[in-house]
């Protein structure tokens, strides 16, 4: 009886189940998992600048850290684990994190460049990283350091010109005032005497 009633369930979910989505787990099924990755030590990783994305520098294969996953590309599909080296499951669409990351990002973390100007790179420990990522992205912490680029072109103070509206109009009438105080009291004087007797002198 219990046989019986078992079988109908499975029957009656088989039914049930959508077609789409059992052609979901059939292509679950089908798709590989990557192979593991081989580290020479514990991953150090950086952090890809202007980003909150983590990257292991020193495997050949490009492995990323983000919003408390690990995230990998492997023929042309993306997994993705809660840890770095096991447990890798597949991901139906590419993160939208990669669309920041430049595709040449390990040259410019070999060259210590970035966009021209000096990258220093500061590696931190996977344990770090994984514990401290949330508060780091809450606190911008890596955007307060510059994430380690320093620019080499300062910005130089503009020059500051005056408008001529602004610009005060030289006052000639001072500038002899020094000269003619002597003579400003006879003119005054001159000034004040009749035009008669003025015309006797």
């Amino acid at each position: 009886m219990k046989k019986l009633l078992l079988k109908t369930l499975l029957l009656t979910l088989v039914v049930c189940m959508p077609v789409s989505a059992m052609a979901d787990v059939r292509v679950h099924v089908n798709i590989p998992l990557p192979p593991a990755i081989v580290f020479p030590a514990v991953p150090q990783l950086v952090v890809i600048p202007d980003t909150d994305v983590y990257a292991v520098p020193d495997v050949e294969e490009d492995v990323f850290f983000y919003a408390g996953w690990w995230w990998r590309p492997w023929n042309n599909r993306w997994y993705r684990s809660r840890y770095y080296d096991r447990g890798w499951a597949y991901y139906p669409n590419p993160p939208r994190f990669h669309r920041n990351i430049p595709q040449d990002w390990r040259n410019n973390y070999r060259n210590h460049t970035w966009k021209g100007d000096r990258w220093e790179p500061q590696q931190r420990p996977h344990r770090d990283i994984e514990r401290n990522w949330n508060a780091w992205h809450k606190d911008k912490h890596w955007e307060k350091q510059g994430y380690g680029v320093q620019k080499m072109k300062k910005d130089r103070p503009e020059p500051q010109y005056q408008s001529h509206e602004r610009q005060s109009k030289p006052d000639y009438g001072n500038r002899y005032k020094g000269k003619d105080r002597g003579n400003s009291k006879q003119d005054g004087k001159n000034n004040e005497r009749p035009y008669e007797e003025r015309g006797r002198h």
